[in-house]
């Protein structure tokens, strides 16, 4: 993949003008504000006796209008009082897969919290379980242009309050400190993940990883590879129908949840990447007013970004974080 995007000195100040609607902040309360008034049960099952140092659990919490939204809760086997947690978000089309794929973060001492995406999971990997029982108008074959037409019956309404009532119900399982939860997640997972950041308080931190579902002006505009190219598509057919669709998507933009965000943060991007292009992740760091961010740049890596080496960086970010945070807490 050739160099497409700005180049790096101008991607490091890029800070443009992004859509949002005077009524974003009033919005989203109210879509949380209903969703927890749903009520629903937090229920916990063990679900494999295939490992000897993690414990797997089987979660179902209420997430959108209290519907059931199914993750995987992941323990270290040994363990002393309250874990920190790390809720992790899910990249497009996948789901949940399986507890072997996701053992990284109970390894490294944390407990893991893994949100199945509603409607997703089946795509790549091993599968998720979550439906999405919400209808649609006429839409793209993917997720991006699902109830497009309007912001409270956009897809990913449903999606960003899942995140937020998963770390709801993580704070309020016995295992985890709830003072100490982190999110992260790479592409729709990373765009999750920010949007999971400015809608919850107190996050210990947030790592978004070559983020999706940022900028979409530009990203639309720019990249000819899906997702983005599902909005596309739409346009295509239904001709006169951008000021709406992009009115739609101003409430879902990653840049107006990044200027909402407090928690300490750890960006990545690839430079290649033509399916978040870099611009539209710089775009969200930019603006990111949290404290302590940093990004990690992949010159010559597409979407793929960092893989496991990214992975290192962000658990040593973590570790940081929690020791600075402990360290407060003894001389204080």
């Amino acid at each position: 993949m050739p160099r497409f995007d700005l180049p790096l000195a101008e991607l490091e100040a890029y800070r443009p003008t992004v859509s949002e609607p005077r009524d974003f902040d009033d919005f989203w309360a109210a879509t949380l504000a209903g969703s927890r008034q749903a009520g629903g049960e937090v229920t916990v099952s063990a679900a494999s006796e295939l490992f000897a140092t993690v414990h797997v659990h089987d979660v179902t919490f209420p997430g959108f209008g209290g519907e059931p939204v199914k993750a995987w809760l992941i323990l270290p086997a040994h363990r002393e009082g309250p874990l920190p947690a790390v809720v992790e978000f899910i990249g497009y089309g996948g789901g949940r897969g399986l507890p072997a794929e996701r053992l990284s973060w109970a390894a490294a001492g944390y407990a893991s919290f893994v949100m199945d995406t509603r409607g997703q999971g089946s795509v790549w990997g091993s599968g998720g379980e979550t439906p999405d029982p919400h209808g649609s108008g006429p839409a793209v074959p993917g997720f991006l242009t699902r109830g497009i037409d309007s912001p409270e019956t956009y897809y990913y309404r449903r999606v960003f309050t899942d995140a937020v009532r998963a770390i709801d119900a993580v704070r309020g399982l016995p295992e985890i400190d709830a003072q100490r939860v982190a999110v992260c997640g790479g592409s729709q997972g990373g765009g999750i993940a920010l949007a999971a950041a400015a809608l919850s308080d107190d996050l210990v931190a947030v790592m978004p990883d070559v983020p999706f579902l940022c900028h979409f002006e530009r990203a639309i505009g720019l990249t000819g590879s899906d997702p983005y190219q599902e909005v596309v598509r739409y346009l295509a057919v239904h001709r006169g129908a951008e000021d709406q669709v992009f009115e739609t998507l101003s409430y879902f933009d990653g840049v107006s949840f990044a200027r909402r965000a407090t928690a300490p943060a750890l960006f990545s991007v690839g430079l290649l990447d033509p399916v978040c292009p870099p611009s539209t992740v710089y775009a969200a760091f930019n603006a990111y007013t949290g404290p302590d961010k940093a990004i990690t740049v992949y010159p010559f890596n597409e979407h793929e970004g960092g893989l496991g080496h990214q992975w290192q960086v962000q658990a040593a970010f973590l570790a940081r974080l929690l020791e600075r945070d402990a360290a407060a807490e003894v001389s204080a």
